[in-house]
This record gives structure tokens, sequence and C-alpha cells, in this order.
């Protein structure tokens, strides 16, 4: 058995002959030798196992996997070849064949048990890590430039201290890449930001400017010309001292009483003036308003129906995937208990997918 277990390396023990194989699985637990011999290679195996953080112990463990896989496959098949000679034997050597396979099943399992563990390890890792650098990518997505320049620099703040470091393991380049590209990304937004409210702070002190200046010029005015009409007025008081006091005096206090109104008409006019640019002022300021809260509900609705379209094709492709991976693995089992290896069927599986092989496709 040693000798053929070399020369065959997928193989754990020997194959008997077609002549000496119906007394083995004549006899009454007839293939135990057999399966001591693999129980035997497995117990070495498993003795001093592998380490699983070598590419070379991973394979170790499949390799041990696949040789007991083959060796269920190849005494199987010629248990196969004596039930289809011997019509009179079928109960009792396809009892054999079972326990057989049920026992090289269990013990293959248990070979691949500590690499299956591995593999479930790893891939937890591996999501982890890409986990927290899909997060960094989507921090500037969260932040939209209508968010004031406060909201942007703590954002900022909290990637900046985001530590990466060595226990990213191999995704240390990435998460610094995207960690950079975002603080980028944040910094220009912040940047658009703080010139934006700039530029506001500084025309609300324009406006406020020009109504200050406007207000001063018309009550200037106002003053100016009350001044002139005083001094008509005293001109043609002048000229009328010859007139009679009585009427003088009476003349003077109609004059002064029409000063009056006409001041207080004038203040008047004044703060109406006033109060319509105000207005004008105001309607201008509240259209703009609308028009950017109207553009700023636009963009969200984008931002929206994008991130929608983007959730549904990720679950389309998620769903055709899993649909095809059942498909396949039908195929396979109905291949392997068709008699086919194992192995020879997973290679026709993949190359029957790939669309290698000429007119055969499989129906998803």
């Amino acid at each position: 058995m040693t000798e053929v277990a070399e020369k065959e390396s997928t193989e754990l023990v020997a194959v008997p002959s077609k002549e000496t194989a119906l007394e083995v699985f004549k006899a009454e637990q007839g293939l135990d030798p057999y399966l001591q011999t693999i129980r035997q290679e497995l117990d070495s195996f498993l003795a001093e196992p592998p380490s699983l953080d070598t590419a070379t112990g991973r394979k170790a463990y499949a390799s041990m996997a696949h040789k007991i896989a083959r060796s269920k496959t190849a005494i199987d098949n010629i248990g196969k070849e004596l039930v289809a000679d011997l019509k009179q034997l079928p109960k009792t050597i396809d009892a054999e064949r079972k326990r057989w396979r049920d026992q090289l099943d269990a013990w293959r399992d248990e070979a691949r048990g500590p690499l299956n563990e591995w593999e479930a390890a790893e891939e937890a890792r591996k999501a982890r890590h890409q986990e927290g650098i899909e997060l960094m990518q989507r921090m500037p997505i969260s932040i939209d430039e209508s968010c004031s320049a406060v909201v942007m620099r703590m954002q900022i703040a909290e990637l900046e201290e985001t530590a990466v470091d060595a226990s990213w393991e191999e995704y240390e380049a990435e998460a610094h890449r995207v960690k950079a590209a975002s603080l980028a990304t944040l910094k220009a937004n912040l940047d658009r930001r703080q010139n934006y409210e700039a530029e506001q702070a500084e025309l609300e002190s324009l406006r406020q400017e020009v109504a200050a200046r406007e207000q001063r010029e018309r009550e200037e005015r106002i003053a100016r010309e009350a001044s002139e009409r005083a001094q008509q007025e005293a001109a043609r008081a002048a000229q009328a001292e010859r007139e009679a006091a009585a009427r003088r005096e009476q003349e003077a206090r109609n004059e002064a009483a029409r000063k009056d109104r006409e001041y207080h008409e004038g203040i008047a006019k004044a703060k109406r003036e006033a109060e319509e640019a105000a207005q004008r002022i105001q309607a201008e300021h509240d259209r703009k308003e609308q028009a950017r809260i109207a553009e700023q509900k636009r963009q969200e609705q984008e931002r929206a129906d994008q991130q929608r379209r983007e959730q549904e094709e990720v679950a389309r492709r998620q769903a055709d995937k899993e649909h095809r991976g059942r498909i396949n693995r039908a195929a396979l089992q109905a291949m392997i208990d068709g008699g086919m290896p194992e192995d020879c069927a997973k290679q026709a599986i993949t190359l029957i997918a790939k669309g290698q092989i000429p007119s055969v496709s499989i129906n998803y």
C-alpha cells in the first residue's frame, strides 16, 4: 500500500484489483482495512497539523482532504463495476459503498475543518478593514456644500483623528490613500464654503452701507431744501417790512405754520422712501433664497435617486450571483452522483460556465 500511495499522490490506499475486489466487498466490514489505513494517515496528519498562517500549511489541509476524496472515489468506482457485473450482490455492495462514502465524507470534513475556520476568520478580518475604508470614502458624500463651515471643520477633525497604522495590515496603504483623498475633498469643500460665507458677509455689509448712505442723503436733501425755502421766505419777509405790522405778523405766523407742516411732510416722505427701499431689498433677498432652496432640493433629490439606483444594481448583481451559485452547485452534485470524480466535476462546471465547451451551456 505504501508504494502505491507514493506513486499515486492523490490516494491514500492501493485500489484492489477487480479479481480480489469481490471478496473485499462480500466480506462483512471488508473495507475496514482500507478505512484503518486512511484513518492512520489522517491521525498522523492531525497529530502534527501544519500551520494555517502559511500558504503551504493551508495547502496541506486541502491536499489531505482531496486525497481522502480521491480514495473514496477510486474504491467506490470498483464497487460500481462489481455491481454492474454481479447483479446478485447489489444490496451488500451498495450498503458497503454507502458506509464507505459516508465515513470518508466525515473524515474529509474533519480534515478540512481547521482550514474552513481559518478561511472564515480571514474573510471577517478583511471585511472589517474594507468597512473602515468604505466609511472614510463616504465621509465627503455625507457633507455637502450647503453645510456650514463649522460642520465641515468638525468632519475634517474627525477624519484626521482616524488612526491609520499597522493595525490595518495589508490594507494600510489603501487606507492611507482613501483617508488622504477624503480629506482633500472635505478641505476643498471647506475652502469653497468659507469663501461663500465671506462673500455673503461682505454683500450684507455693502447693503447696509448703501441703505445708510441713501438715508443720510435723503435727510440732507430735505434739510437743505427746508433751509433754502426759509431763506427765500426771509427775503420775501424783508421785502414786506413796509407792509403793515399786523399783516406782517399774521403772515409770519402763517409762514411758520407752513414751514412746520412742510418739514413734517418731508420727514414722512423720507420715511416712506426708506421703507420702500428696504422692502425692495428684502424682496430681492427672498427671491434669491427661494431659488437657492429649490436648487438644493433638486440636488438632494438627484443624489437620492442615484443612491437608490446604485443600491438596486448591487442587489440585482448579488441575487444573480447567488442564483448562478445554486444552479452550479446543483449541477456539480448531479455530476458527482452520476459517478464523476469531484475534481473533474468542478472543472467541467467551471469550463461550461465560462462558455469554453462548444454546444454545452448551463440554463440559469
